[in-house]
């Protein structure tokens, strides 16, 4: 099966991974941003307008929008839980909101403190507050992939999920592998179901490698048609309501292993590492990475020399 030529990876380890590790220092949040945003790439989610109690590592998030060094042709996305997330993120001038929805009701209960489709209630105004502005909106489908509390999610659920976003008016959506659950069959039968039904959709995949099967499932996205992928540097992340969820795909395995296989991603691989490095040194209880454990395949080594034998000359 032939593979796209480009593939466009969005940076999320400003929000996802410094969710997960020990509060940074607004201002150190702010250089490892900005240094991000020199390695090349077309989006970043940069914050999560959510209440500070509920993630307290993002509690600053409008002073970092305040403070980073806006580049052109980069997008800002935040992650919102609620209209007051909303005016939070039009205040920030964020260009795009993803907004929080679990595929299962026990996941929800635990992330929004309702169920799925009451969570999804609360869309239609944020989606109204949006109009006239230069934000737009994008809707996700955490554990879509295997909820932790209920296993496998039925298609049809899905379908539902994406009805409902259809109805008003969101068809762009990241489809959120949350515990690392997820492995190339039913990531396969679920594109190849929700691409069929809704083909004016645009469909992304936002990966966690818990169970080391995060690239495989990335390589099945593109085989199906997915462009559209989050990472995160040094492989930081996961989620707070969901049991032993870990890390994120690492952007630098991802862009490596896309590069290595033809598919262009725009990003400097380089100027990646060297920033996913100084994560590592930040948290090297957190970061997964097998690209800075063991460097890209082009890293070659001298060949030793041939020994002479006794008696060759």
């Amino acid at each position: 099966m032939s593979l796209p030529t480009k593939a466009v990876i969005t940076e999320v380890c400003p929000r996802d991974g410094f969710q997960s590790a020990p509060f940074i220092p607004t201002e150190e949040k702010v250089n490892i941003i900005n240094e991000l945003m020199l390695c090349g790439f077309s989006q970043m989610e940069v914050s999560s307008f959510v209440h500070p109690k509920a993630v307290p590592q993002l509690k600053d998030a409008t002073e970092v929008l305040k403070n980073i060094k806006r580049k052109e042709g980069v997008k800002l996305r935040a992650l919102i839980p609620n209209e007051k997330g909303m005016e939070r993120a039009l205040e920030a001038k964020v260009d795009k909101v993803k907004l929080m929805l679990s595929a299962t009701d026990s996941h929800s209960l635990h992330n929004a403190n309702a169920k799925t489709f009451a969570a999804m209630e609360k869309f239609k105004p944020i989606v109204n507050m949006a109009e006239g502005t230069d934000t737009t909106v994008s809707g996700s489908i955490s554990v879509a992939f295997g909820c932790p509390y209920e296993g496998e999610v039925p298609i049809q659920r899905h379908i539902e999920i994406c009805e409902y976003y259809d109805s008003i008016g969101i068809k762009d959506i990241s489809l959120a592998d949350t515990t690392g659950m997820g492995h190339p069959v039913n990531v396969r039968k679920i594109l190849k179901a929700l691409i069929s039904r809704f083909p004016h959709f645009h469909f992304s995949l936002h990966l966690h490698n818990t169970r080391g099967m995060a690239f495989a499932n990335a390589v099945t996205g593109l085989e199906e048609g997915i462009i559209d992928f989050d990472s995160s540097a040094a492989g930081l992340g996961g989620c707070p309501y969901a049991p032993n969820a870990s890390g994120n795909i690492s952007t630098e395995d991802l862009v490596h292993g896309f590069e290595e296989m033809g598919v262009e991603t725009g990003i400097d691989l380089d100027k990646l590492i060297k920033v996913s490095k100084k994560l590592q040194r930040m948290f090297p209880n957190h970061a997964e990475s097998f690209l800075l454990n063991a460097g890209k395949s082009s890293d070659l080594k001298i060949a030793p020399k041939k020994q002479e034998k006794v008696g060759e000359r």
